[in-house]
């Protein structure tokens, strides 16, 4: 798409003037007289997200009027429907808006103009581009931009053309490019390497989709060391218990868990921020094959104990459970996952608001108000200690499907990895990663969620 946020230089690109409804009349006052015709016409009374075009000659826009709402915030995911709606041009914000964090506007603006349009046959025309902030960190921006995009792209991507390969590539890609090392364990070394529930859901994929589990490290000694872990099942058939037809069909979406990983990773490593990093990515396809695991198979796990599989459509917490006890290994001081893992959670908040889970009181505050600050909506759930008894299995350590009395499937999926995790502080993020239904800025597919509230956090505390 090009970069849509330029230089500060730019001062003939086109003014955008935001305003309150308690502020319109005396900014109306001020304006042209085709700007208040035009706001007449348009019934404009700067309600969130309001946006009326002033045309010049030419019909190129001259001013454009942006509503902030009322009471006015500080939500940047507000400048979303900007760059969604405008025609593509240059554009500067003609006002100071001390509530709104200047990167942060500047990176909504990005997220809005967000295209997918690999396999169009006729790309998509030129998008609207923003001219910076002084005070904006342009070349953080830009680089977060590029990792949300590429993010996005990647859960857009169908499962034939991002494979468990394309996955590590990406991530070999991203390694090369800040300095990090990186191996990778594949197919039946996955065994003699102690990944053996990562193997055991991956097994019945085709060879040239084998299994693997990514691990990449950044940073310099004596650093706290930050684990990130990301589900990546690159399609979810749901193995022998098979998803129906509907089910299935975004499948493609389930690596979104190591998207987002691969994104939140890069910004970090931009920014420079004074960690050591861990990357942990088990990556498969959970597919269907004579050696497709089945309902019934008890399996070894890395941390040496063995998981009853009650149903193969809950494959994520499987090949999460061996990454997050590499993650335990190497003592972390936080460790941070990432999972497309249950409905439940959508049935929990939908799919706007992403869940999560952690013991650690003090995390869960700043998560929370980050998610305010930076407009990344977020709800903590409970780890409810009682429901653990309904991951009890007859004949292995534990069943990766709960029984059907605790119902509450997401909370049970976050009990699941904690017998896995790391004892310092550990965060689960059940994200949906994608964008069912069209609304201003929020186009319909793949979306980026709880990565910049994370990053927030993360800069606060390193």
């Amino acid at each position: 798409m090009g970069r849509l946020i330029v230089s500060p230089s730019f001062q003939d690109a086109v003014p955008i003037y935001p305003v309150a409804p308690a502020d319109w009349n005396r900014l109306a006052r001020r304006q042209p007289a085709a700007a208040r015709q035009a706001a007449a016409a348009a019934r404009f009374t700067a309600a969130a997200g309001q946006i009326v075009v002033v045309w010049g000659r030419e019909k190129k826009p001259e001013r454009i009027l942006f509503g902030l709402g009322e009471p006015s915030g500080s939500d940047p995911t507000l400048f979303r429907c900007l760059s969604a709606s405008l025609p593509a041009a240059d554009y500067r914000i003609a006002a100071e808006l001390p509530s709104f964090d200047p990167a942060q506007m500047a990176l909504a603006w990005t997220l809005g103009a967000y295209r997918f349009d690999r396999y169009k046959s006729k790309a998509s025309e030129g998008a609207p581009r923003l001219a910076a902030a002084e005070d904006c960190d342009l070349n953080w921006v830009l680089e977060a931009a590029d990792a949300c995009a590429e993010a996005r792209d990647m859960i857009n991507t169908p499962a034939n053309d991002m494979g468990p390969a394309e996955i590590e590539q990406r991530a070999r890609e991203i390694a090369s490019a800040h300095g990090a090392d990186i191996v990778v364990t594949v197919g039946d070394a996955l065994l003699q390497a102690g990944y053996p529930a990562v193997h055991a859901v991956g097994r019945a994929a085709a060879a040239a989709r084998a299994p693997r589990m990514i691990e990449m490290a950044w940073g310099e000694a004596g650093q706290p060391l930050v684990a990130l872990v990301g589900k990546g099942v690159v399609f979810d058939s749901g193995g022998l218990d098979i998803k129906p037809s509907a089910g299935m069909r975004l499948m493609k979406k389930d690596m979104g868990g190591a998207a987002h990983v691969l994104a939140l990773a890069r910004m970090i490593m931009s920014a420079r921020l004074r960690v050591r990093l861990a990357v942990l990515l088990p990556v498969v396809e959970n597919a269907i094959a004579a050696d497709a695991m089945r309902p019934g198979d008890v399996l070894a796990s890395r941390s040496g104990l063995t998981i009853e599989v009650g149903n193969t459509d809950a494959e994520g917490r499987l090949i999460l459970a061996d990454a997050l006890t590499r993650a335990r290994e190497l003592e972390p001081a936080l460790t941070i996952d990432m999972a497309t893992l249950t409905g439940a959670a959508r049935v929990a908040l939908g799919p706007q608001v992403a869940p999560f889970f952690t013991a650690d009181d003090g995390l869960a505050s700043d998560l929370t108000s980050a998610a305010i600050v930076v407009g990344d909506p977020l709800w903590r759930m409970p780890l409810w200690e009682p429901y653990v008894a309904s991951l009890d299995s007859d004949i292995a350590d534990i069943k990766n499907d709960p029984d059907p009395w605790s119902q509450a499937g997401c909370v049970t999926a976050a009990l699941f990895l904690k017998r896995f995790a790391p004892a310092a502080p550990w965060v689960h993020f059940d994200i949906f990663a994608w964008n069912a239904r069209a609304r201003p800025g929020f186009a319909v597919g793949a979306e980026i969620q709880a990565i910049r509230a994370l990053f927030a956090v993360l800069e606060a505390r390193f």
